[in-house]
C-alpha cells in the first residue's frame, strides 16, 4: 500500500499539480499546440519547395540576381544584403521580446512598456520591407522574353552582364491598345496588361546592337546561366512569344514560374504571421499602459505572444535559408 502511494506521488509532482499539467497554464499549453501546427504546415511548404526546386534545378533562379537593391539605390547593386537586414531587424525584434517577457516576470511595468514598443517597431519595419521586396520583384529590373514552349531568354553584354530590354528596344510605328472594361475581347487568351514593348520592339533592338547575346535560364555545370552565341541568340529570339517584365503567377523573368509561385505563398505567409503578431503585440502593449496586467498580478500574456513572437522569427530562419542562401 505504501508503494502505491509513493507511485501517486511521484506521477503528482510529474504533472505540477491539479489543472496546470507540467506546470504550465492551460494558456500556455494552447499556444504551444499552435506553434506546433503551424510549424508543421510550414515543414510541408518548405519541404514542396524543397522538391520542386530539385526537380527543376536547371531553371531555378539564382538569388543573388533576384533580390539585388537596398530601396533607393538601384544604381548600386548589393545583392542580399537588404535582406539580410531585414532579417537582423526581425531577430532584434526577439531580443527586445525576451527582454519584455524578463521585465513582466519582474513585474517592470515600464520597462515591459519600452520594450513591447521597440518589438512592434521592429516587426512593422520587417512587414514594410517585405512589402517593398514584393513590389520590386512584381515589377522587375531587367525584363525577359517568353518562347512559344515556355523557354525563358534574358539579355547580357559580351561580358555575361544583365542588359535591360528598356536599354535596347525600339519603338516601332504599330498601334497597341490595353484591353480595357469598354474596349475588350471576348474570351481572349492570357489577356492581361501589356508590356512596356512588344516582341517585334525587342527583336527589332536586339538587331540593332550586335554586342547583345542571349542568356538561357538553364544552369551549367558552373552553376551559372547558359550563354548563346550571336546566331543562336538570333535564332531563339525567333521563336520569342511574351516580353516578361518582373514576376506574377503566370510568368517570371527570372527563372521558373515555380519560384514565384512559392516565393508569394511562403514569404506572403509568413509576413501574415508577422503582421498578425504585429496587431497582437499592439493590443499587449495598450494593456500594459493601462495596467491590466498590473492589477492581474501577472505578465502571462505577454510570455504567451513572446512565444509566439519567437516562433515567428524562427520560421524566417529557415525561409531565408531555402530561398535566399542554399
Amino acid at each position: 500500500m505504501e508503494a502505491t502511494v509513493t507511485t501517486a506521488n511521484n506521477e503528482e509532482k510529474t504533472w505540477g499539480g491539479g489543472n496546470e499539467p507540467l506546470r504550465a497554464s492551460y494558456g500556455k499549453m494552447m499556444m504551444w499546440f499552435f506553434i506546433v501546427s503551424d510549424a508543421l504546415t510550414f515543414s510541408g511548404f518548405l519541404a514542396a519547395y524543397g522538391f520542386s526546386r530539385f526537380k527543376f534545378i536547371e531553371t531555378w533562379p539564382i538569388a543573388d540576381e533576384v533580390f539585388t537593391h537596398f530601396p533607393f539605390m538601384h544604381g548600386s547593386p548589393q545583392p542580399m544584403l537588404y535582406v539580410a537586414l531585414m532579417t537582423f531587424i526581425l531577430i532584434f525584434s526577439s531580443v527586445t521580446m525576451v527582454l519584455a517577457v524578463d521585465a513582466g516576470h519582474h513585474m517592470k511595468k515600464t520597462k515591459v512598456a519600452i520594450y513591447m514598443f521597440l518589438t512592434i517597431i521592429g516587426g512593422l519595419i520587417f512587414v514594410g520591407s517585405q512589402a517593398w521586396e514584393w513590389k520590386n520583384f512584381i515589377k522587375g529590373e531587367y525584363g525577359a522574353v517568353e518562347t512559344a514552349g515556355g523557354s525563358l531568354l534574358q539579355f547580357v553584354d559580351a561580358s555575361g552582364n544583365r542588359v535591360a530590354i528598356e536599354k535596347f528596344a525600339v519603338k516601332l510605328p504599330e498601334q497597341r491598345e490595353a484591353l480595357t472594361r469598354s474596349h475588350g475581347t471576348w474570351f481572349m487568351e492570357d489577356a492581361e496588361t501589356q508590356p512596356t514593348y512588344s516582341v517585334a520592339e525587342v527583336q527589332a533592338g536586339f538587331k540593332a546592337h550586335p554586342e547583345l547575346l542571349i542568356r538561357t535560364e538553364v544552369l551549367t555545370a558552373k552553376k551559372q546561366k547558359t550563354i548563346l552565341n550571336r546566331a543562336d541568340s538570333e535564332a531563339r529570339l525567333s521563336q520569342a512569344k511574351y516580353v516578361v517584365e518582373g514576376a506574377n503567377l503566370t510568368r517570371n523573368e527570372y527563372g521558373s514560374k515555380l519560384f514565384a509561385d512559392f516565393f508569394f505563398f511562403i514569404t506572403g505567409f509568413h509576413g501574415f504571421h508577422v503582421f498578425s503578431g504585429v496587431i497582437i503585440n499592439i493590443i499587449i502593449f495598450f494593456n500594459v499602459l493601462l495596467g491590466t496586467y498590473e492589477k492581474r498580478k501577472s505578465y502571462e500574456m505577454v510570455e504567451k505572444v513572446g512565444l509566439y513572437w519567437h516562433f515567428v522569427d524562427l520560421v524566417w530562419v529557415f525561409v531565408f535559408t531555402v530561398f535566399y542562401l542554399v
